[in-house]
């Protein structure tokens, strides 16, 4: 629709002119049962009715802008007490504010707007269970426009009051306090200046909890926070709201202890909420999160850990997003960025995780690396130009990237200078919006350091270093010197400073490898000399970038390289050890190590592996090997061989740990023979038993999954399924296994499901796109190529851009892997030059997919 993309020169040239002053937000949200207020038409979407009022002010006389929103329908705009004809001012997505005069002015909107499928907007969702309605709101970067009218940018701050009308038995929440309640009328008080984007209502018969939290300061003052948390009632059994609180408690301890600026936001409710398309949402004193961080069943503590992250990453965005905004999209890094890097620093320094670095160091890391070698690679200070590149801006650099560099800046200023960077500059920009330099400024203070060549080198340039040691020893087996090489990519040529630790490692009598030496070091060039490790004996594996202090891609010199294929198992340090496999990974992504070498490597040491996060990781890069970078006429080999390893470990492992847990998830995934199947089977019906494995109903769908997509199991097998799980969960498994089934037909229906209507939910379009591709259907979906390329335009510009992103990257035919899947892409971006920029990016990255795929696979294919 025309002017629902926002571009940052509109924006700019909004804010200049308009100082918005409050908003009085009126929804009534009783259609969501079938109540008043709504309408709900055979052509159009079930709608609610949305009345707000804006108090703004315009810099100079005689100025055009507009306000944002994007409705059905709006029945009546006064400017000022004047009516405004919505059918003159009124396109679908802005609502024309001609000649304003200078000063203060009033616009009243009254819609209706539509409730949401996509988890855009007022997502509506019906309870399978139990036919409950629920409610939540999701906006970033722009989507509060379909449930109210507004000047819809980041750095248009305001505060805001909220009325919602909803039903009698129902809850509402949003980001004030409730003020009162009377019949189905609820009030909440009115919000301190935010955006625009992380207002939120959250409404329904929702299962809710309380607790408090109280801080006593140095100076006697006490801080109260009400605490609450939330989930559909069908979840309730399963909700562990006193670890969510838990975590938040401790979670508010370190902030408080770090930041010197009170929790602002007065309450702090976390609602975990149904077909999320995110983790969370940091909206101030009302979080979102999926509502998958409630477990129903067994996981591992890797999954605890996760969601303590989360949790912490949310947190953290009350001072780092919400307290102190980015002026636009281009710093989205100031928040997230620094999200990602709080989240990891408070779970290690104040709840049990204390291992978090190491996840982050596997598993964040590798979001990152990824994301940093695909052809739409941006520096962490990004060039967004619109709304369609923010939304996809919102990936591996921004986050994953933004949070290595900051964990370097910690190593590189130290701790202290940089928290007391952190504490200024929410003093100093409170409650408004800042850019890149406005941090640079106040870190240049507390540190005493130039940051300018810093941030030159590590936010304002793209691209990823590889690291590799080089030594030379003297006869008596002694370094003589050991030098880093920095390399980079010709498309991203620049070398960066780096603060790295430089790690020797040899066997002991026990036969562990372990550390015996340890240099830091600023590594900038093409080569730098490690002078302090001159001397010291000759290493059986040295390792760039220990500890990981560093964002790079780690090397191996030949000797390391043979040593970790005979002992990586023996490595003690977890840290270590899992730095190794992510240089592996890296190597074989690269097409510098055969994929079935990896392979190898983990069936030998994987089963040696304590950090389950780590194991859960080499499992899914290892499945990624099999489907990707194997050689094609090799892939049915290694996959017995996966399954036969995953096998043996699943009975080694210790009976009831989460260990056995992993490997009988991992070897239902990639179970490749009769025999596999019928233990499967076997399993699920209880005819087969293996001790300590306790079958719960998400394992059993683990189980059923592979059975369905290999013909072991048939649509009544699924439909008996849904039956003792008959919920919302269950509903999206079977989807998924319906989907999944080998068969023309089922793809064909799949097909016209996602592509051709627009009836299904975001979860449940996520859930078919999931079992269509399966990489044991290959010659199946081949069809499916062409049709793809001939689609997804007018799927881009028919649907919202959160489901036109699940449909373009999760149904390109990356199974087809060969050079005509290659060319038909190449022939689609030459051809469609003219495209939305933001589906060419996409389409881009695929291709890069593929084609590191096949080099990986021409690599292996020689081995």
């Amino acid at each position: 629709m025309p002017g629902e993309n926002l571009s940052r020169d509109e924006a700019h040239e909004r804010a200049e002119l308009l100082t918005v002053d409050g908003y009085d937000v009126e929804l009534d949200v009783r259609s969501a049962t079938g109540g008043p207020g709504g309408d709900d038409t055979a052509d159009g979407p079930l709608t609610f009715r949305s009345v707000t009022t804006i108090r703004f002010r315009a810099a100079r006389g005689g100025a055009s802008t507009f306000a944002d929103l994007i409705a059905p329908s709006v029945s009546a705009v006064t400017l000022d007490g004047t009516a405004l004809d919505p059918a003159a001012v009124f396109d679908g997505a802005r609502i024309a504010l001609a000649d304003l005069a200078e000063g203060a002015h009033v616009l009243v909107v009254d819609a209706q707007c539509a409730y949401s499928r996509t988890g855009e907007g007022m997502h509506r969702f019906v309870d399978p269970e139990d036919g409950e309605v629920y409610l939540y709101t999701q906006y970033e970067p722009a989507d509060a426009r379909r449930v109210f009218a507004n000047f819809e940018q980041p750095d248009l701050k305001a505060p805001y009051r909220f009325r919602v009308t909803a039903p009698a038995e129902w809850t509402v929440w949003s980001n004030g306090a409730e003020e009162s309640r009377e019949g189905g009328v609820w009030r909440f008080a009115e919000t301190e200046p935010i955006s625009t984007y992380i207002t939120a209502v959250v409404a329904g018969p929702y299962h809710y909890v309380t607790d408090s939290y109280r801080r006593t300061f140095e100076d006697g003052t006490t801080l109260d926070i009400p605490l609450g948390a939330m989930c559909r009632k069908g979840l309730a059994k399963h909700f562990d709201s006193d670890d969510v609180f838990l975590i938040t408690k401790q979670g508010l301890d370190f902030f408080h202890d770090n930041f010197d600026y009170p929790y602002p936001f007065g309450k702090y409710d976390q609602a975990f909420v149904p077909e999320y398309n995110l983790g969370a949402m940091e909206n101030p004193g009302c979080v979102t999160f999926r509502e998958e961080y409630i477990f129903r069943g067994k996981v591992t503590q890797a999954a605890y850990e996760g969601r303590a992250n989360v949790i912490l990453h949310e947190m953290a965005h009350m001072w780092f997003g919400d307290l102190v905004t980015m002026q636009w999209w281009d710093d989205l890094w100031l928040k997230e960025s620094f999200a990602d890097f709080m989240g990891v620093f408070a779970m290690t320094g104040a709840t049990r995780f204390e291992d978090g670095w190491i996840t982050f160091a596997n598993n964040r890391k590798s979001w990152a690396y990824r994301a940093d070698q695909l052809p739409s690679t941006h520096p962490i200070t990004a060039d967004i130009r619109d709304l369609e590149d923010a939304k996809l801006n919102f990936d591996g650099i921004t986050y994953a990237k933004g949070a290595s560099v900051l964990k370097q800046l910690v190593a590189y200023v130290g701790r202290e200078a940089f928290l007391e960077g952190a504490r200024r500059y929410f003093k100093k920009h409170a409650y408004g919006n800042t850019r890149l330099g406005d941090l640079l400024s106040v870190l240049s203070e507390t540190s005493g350091r130039d940051m300018t060549a810093w941030s030159r080198s590590w936010l304002q340039t793209a691209g990823v270093n590889s690291l590799t040691p080089v030594a030379t020893y003297d006869a008596a087996g002694r370094i003589t010197e050991l030098a880093v090489l920095q390399e980079a990519a010709e498309s991203h040529p620049e070398l960066r400073p780096h603060r790295v630790a430089v790690g020797l490692y040899r066997r002991n009598t026990e036969g562990e490898l372990v550390r015996y030496a340890r240099a830091e070091a600023d590594v900038s060039g093409p080569r730098t000399v490690i002078g302090e490790l001159a001397g010291a004996e000759r290493p059986e594996l040295i390792l760039v970038n220990d500890d990981d202090l560093t964002y790079c891609k780690v090397r191996f010199d030949e000797v390391s390289l043979a040593t970790l294929r005979a002992h990586l198992g023996d490595i003690t340090d977890p840290l270590a050890r899992a730095l190794c496999w992510s240089a592996l990974w890296n190597l074989t992504r690269d097409g510098l190590m055969p994929a079935r070498d990896f392979v190898a490597l983990v069936l030998a040491f994987a089963g040696r592996e304590t950090d389950i996060g780590v194991l859960q990781m080499l499992h899914a890069w290892t499945r990624g090997a099999l489907v990707h970078y194997a050689a094609p006429g090799w892939r049915e080999e290694g996959g017995r061989a996966l399954a036969e390893g995953a096998l043996g470990e699943l009975r080694l492992a210790e009976p009831g740990s989460e260990h056995q847990l992993a490997w009988a998830r991992f070897f239902a995934s990639v179970a490749a023979s009769d025999t596999d199947f019928q233990l499967l089977a076997g399993l699920l019906d209880g005819t087969a038993r293996i001790d300590g494995l306790d079958v719960d109903q998400e394992l059993r769908w683990a189980f059923l999954s592979p059975l369905v997509a290999h013909s072991a199991a048939d649509e009544a097998a699924i439909d008996a399924e849904l039956a003792r799980d008959d919920t919302a969960s269950g509903k999206r498994h079977q989807v998924r296994c319906l989907a999944s089934r080998p068969s023309a037909e089922v793809k064909a229906r799949a097909w016209a499901d996602v592509v051709e209507s627009d009836a299904l939910s975001n979860a449940l379009v996520e859930a078919t796109i999931a079992g269509f591709a399966q990489s044991s259907q290959r010659e199946l979906l081949a069809p499916y190529a062409a049709r793809y390329f001939e689609a997804i335009e007018r799927v881009w510009a028919e649907r919202s851009i959160q489901i036109g992103m699940a449909v373009v990257k999760g149904l390109f035919p990356s199974l087809q892997d060969d050079p005509a899947t290659l060319e038909a892409t190449d022939a689609w971006l030459t051809a469609r030059a003219d495209a939305a920029p933001a589906l060419r990016r996409l389409v881009l990255e695929a291709r890069d997919d593929l084609a590191r795929g096949l080099r990986a696979q021409a690599a292996d294919s020689v081995a």
